[in-house]
């Protein structure tokens, strides 16, 4: 929802006086469903579609729901399922569930106050009530140092949630906040029924930094931009950093290491921070390696041939780095896709970072074995992945 509420804010902005839209969002989901919670579908009152729920499965039905929501002003809760019995009828084919979310949306409303860019925020929606009260409330949060703040959130919720759910409410979404979920809660309401928030959260993109100024480091740059991490060139040549050949990556002219050290004492760097070292120099890669995997972070890799890597490891040892760091290492980089060009390169490295990110330890295709085809935000990762 956050990403299509910055068009949104934009477009009631520009459109003649008390225009409106109608804003549909995922906001929970069973079994396999194309999209995430929090994914939005924007309507404008003409019918214009920003925004994709399901990638075709249900558009229709959910534009039909949008610009009724425009008609009476009502918000409602729908929901849309693969049925057996009925192979007509409009649901998802790849067999999962998902509740939508389908409410109006002015320029004077709550929602359009999220800052384009900045701080970590929020959106909280109180759901309708199953009393047949058609309303809902909505919040935005904003947090002052990402998710790792220190939110307060009485007075942004007391208006949606009323004072005798507050105390759990302020409890219940500050811990989804700090956890960067996305999702519903439940609030004990103690004088009358439960109440139920919707809440999305945005935390800032997980760093990639990319060591490595060559054909292979402006491959894996253009191949990241559209997973919207935020992206770092690193290396210590001049001739070589021209930010013109990287474009969507800040590009610094700093030796590695050094680079690391200081980002990591900056807080530049967290457990979803992601490194590569392309530099294939070993002048380079050891003290950057060195640095690397010491920290606490989802991935190291590091290019090579299987002699360097072998070589690489034994200067490392030598260096001080131990065998459990070591083996978090991912060396040669990437998966075995019998890769040749950059672009082939970058395509097995982002393909190896998503399988650690998704804690995969062996890889095989969809049309083998059982493999989930969706990621379940909720598992934890691990940092494994075999690799042929």
């Amino acid at each position: 929802m956050l990403d299509v509420l910055t068009t949104a804010r934009h477009l009631l902005a520009d459109s003649e006086a008390g225009q409106e839209a109608a804003i549909a969002t995922i906001i929970a989901a069973e079994g396999s469903v194309p999209r995430p919670i929090g994914t939005s579908m924007l309507v404008e009152a003409a019918g214009t579609v920003h925004g994709s729920l399901t990638g075709g499965c249900v558009e229709a039905a959910v534009l039909d729901a949008c610009l009724q929501t425009l008609s009476t002003g009502n918000v409602t809760v729908q929901r849309f399922g693969y049925s057996d019995d009925d192979a007509f009828a409009v649901g998802l084919m790849c067999g999962g569930t998902i509740d939508v979310l389908v409410q109006p949306l002015a320029a004077e409303s709550a929602l359009m106050h999220v800052p384009e860019h900045g701080a970590a925020t929020a959106v909280v929606l109180r759901l309708p009530s199953s009393d047949g009260d058609r309303s809902a409330g909505a919040a935005v949060i904003g947090t002052d140092d990402g998710h790792e703040a220190d939110v307060s959130l009485s007075g942004t919720l007391e208006p949606i949630v009323g004072p005798s759910a507050l105390d759990s409410a302020v409890r219940d979404v500050s811990a989804m906040i700090r956890g960067g979920s996305t999702g519903t809660v439940r609030i004990a309401a103690p004088d009358d029924e439960p109440i139920d928030l919707f809440v999305e959260t945005r935390t800032p993109p997980a760093h990639l930094v990319i060591f490595g100024a060559n054909a292979f480091g402006r491959a894996l740059v253009e191949a990241a931009g559209p997973l919207g991490h935020r992206i770092t060139l690193c290396d210590p040549r001049p001739a070589f950093t021209d930010p013109k050949m990287f474009p969507g990556a800040e590009v610094l002219r700093q030796w590695p290491h050094r680079y690391l050290t200081e980002a990591s004492e900056a807080g530049d760097l967290d457990a979803r921070s992601m490194i590569c070292v392309l530099t294939h120099d070993p002048k380079v890669d050891t003290p950057a390696l060195v640095v690397a995997l010491g920290l606490d972070v989802a991935y190291v890799g590091a290019m090579g041939s299987r002699r360097s890597d072998r070589d690489r490891r034994s200067a490392l040892r030598e260096a001080g780095v131990d065998e459990a760091e070591l083996a978090r290492l991912h060396s040669p980089i990437g998966l075995g896709l019998s890769a040749a060009t950059p672009a082939e390169v970058a395509v097995s490295i982002l393909a190896e970072m998503l399988a650690v990110r998704g804690g995969h330890t062996e890889i095989e295709p969809l049309s083998r074995g059982n493999a989930e085809l969706h990621r379940n935000p909720r598992r934890p990762s691990s940092i494994g992945c075999r690799r042929r």
